[in-house]
């Protein structure tokens, strides 16, 4: 289909020519309407896959460390709450917390109430509220994975590599950048490339809890749109089969190019037989 004009165009579907490489070069051209769309649209989906990926990451680690600690009481305790969303159902998740942020949902209702603000935050409204807006609440939904993962290898790692590092005078933050974080690291680089993956294709919680909005008038992408929510509306909603088929298979390219790269430059590859 990427290299037909198969579309639909007014009230009539095409069925079909052979096109050649012409939809490449409209999506991939900075000056026609599709190809500003595609290049916006590629960038915010970067910037959210990493986004998404490092934030997750990191708060799931330092809760894994925190809670990990022999200092604290009722380890059970605290992954259960934070485990707690998961079992919740994701999509009847995004839904309440969309509708709870809108104008006349209840945070706005409650902080007008309070006097806190005058008028009704932009969560959905405003382009940079609704991006910073579903990239926190996506780590609701995904800290506790990365919880339980680092949970996991955290208490894999082996006691004489810390008591070495205290016996050679190493205080915390050096036995967590030598010790903790590279072994976690090393275990985790596959899942992490898996995850930025998941990342680009995070279907559910874009379209779920924005729907792409804001979208411009006479855009076909709106400012939260990921290359697979673009997809879906080109396909679904407005029946442009061929460019949907051209966004689909630029995005394996993207995803192939930076997997391969990634995982080859790692030391889970280089150094697959053990940790050093």
């Amino acid at each position: 289909m990427a290299f037909t004009n198969y579309s639909r165009i007014g009230q009539h579907l095409i069925l079909f020519d052979w096109v050649g490489l012409k939809n490449f070069g409209e999506v991939l051209n900075f000056g026609s309407e599709i190809g500003s769309q595609f290049w916006g649209v590629l960038g915010w989906t970067i910037i959210w896959a990493i986004a998404a990926t490092f934030l997750n990451y990191v708060f799931g680690m330092v809760l894994a460390i925190i809670i990990n600690r022999k200092e604290t009481k009722g380890k059970g305790f605290w992954r259960f709450c934070f485990i707690l969303s998961i079992a919740v159902p994701q999509f009847v998740s995004l839904m309440v917390l969309r509708s709870v942020l809108q104008s006349n949902g209840a945070v706005n209702v409650i902080l007008e109430n309070l006097g806190w603000i005058s008028s009704p935050l932009p969560f959905w409204t405003d382009a940079t509220w609704a991006r910073i807006t579903v990239i926190v609440i996506n780590l609701w939904v995904g800290i506790p994975y990365t919880l339980l993962n680092l949970t996991g290898i955290l208490q894999n790692i082996p006691g004489e590599l810390y008591e070495s590092a205290k016996v050679d005078g190493a205080n915390a933050w050096i036995t967590f950048w030598k010790i903790t974080l590279p072994y976690m690291l090393f275990v985790t680089t596959p899942n992490l490339i898996t995850t930025f993956t998941g990342n680009i294709n995070n279907f559910n919680v874009i379209y779920l809890l924005s729907s792409g909005d804001p979208t411009p008038v006479g855009h076909t992408a709106g400012k939260t749109d990921l290359l697979v929510t673009w997809l879906y509306k080109l396909t679904i909603d407005r029946q442009e089969y061929n460019t949907g088929a051209v966004i689909g298979i630029l995005t394996f390219v993207v995803l192939a190019i930076v997997s391969l790269v990634t995982y080859r430059s790692s030391g889970s590859y280089k150094n697959e037989e053990g940790f050093m």
